[in-house]
């Protein structure tokens, strides 16, 4: 299925790019969500129409995405969870946890943003945790777990 590219998508390409996916990938992920449109004649006009719009909108979604990580520059954030005398977690820390203290804290951050690069948290101390605001870019959040008796 060949496509043609209205957003940047990770590991596939940028705006305007005309590629080959398999057709499961763009039909329920890619055409559903506007990300993409199939690379037909008339699409390929209208693309062309509206690409200094699109690119446009891109631009100022990466700006956004860099004021918020310039925000969130020395933020250090800091949660006390139950935990057992060596330090291991009741439970764990989730993205939906960190997600939602961040935001508490004063910074607007979607649980869909947080990456947890080793799984979730289950152990106190410091952790560091990746906020993935844009394609292009990508925030270490260092994560301190105080351990609740």
């Amino acid at each position: 299925m060949e496509i043609i590219l209205l957003q940047k998508v990770a590991n596939l390409g940028n705006i305007g790019d005309r590629v080959k996916v398999k057709p499961g990938y763009g039909r329920n992920f890619l055409l559903p969500q506007g990300k993409a449109t199939l690379a037909t004649a008339d699409n390929i006009a209208k693309f062309e129409a509206r690409r200094a719009e699109l690119e446009k909108a891109a631009g100022d979604e990466l700006s956004k995405a860099q004021a918020r990580a310039a925000k969130l520059a020395g933020f250090k954030l800091s949660l006390t969870a139950k935990a057992g005398g060596e330090g291991k977690l009741f439970g764990s820390i989730g993205t939906s946890d960190i997600a939602e203290a961040t935001s508490k804290a004063g910074y607007d951050v979607e649980r869909s943003e947080v990456r947890l690069p080793h799984g979730p948290i289950r152990q106190a101390g410091d952790h560091v945790v990746q906020l993935h605001l844009h394609t292009d870019v990508t925030v270490d959040l260092p994560v301190t777990i105080v351990a609740e008796e």
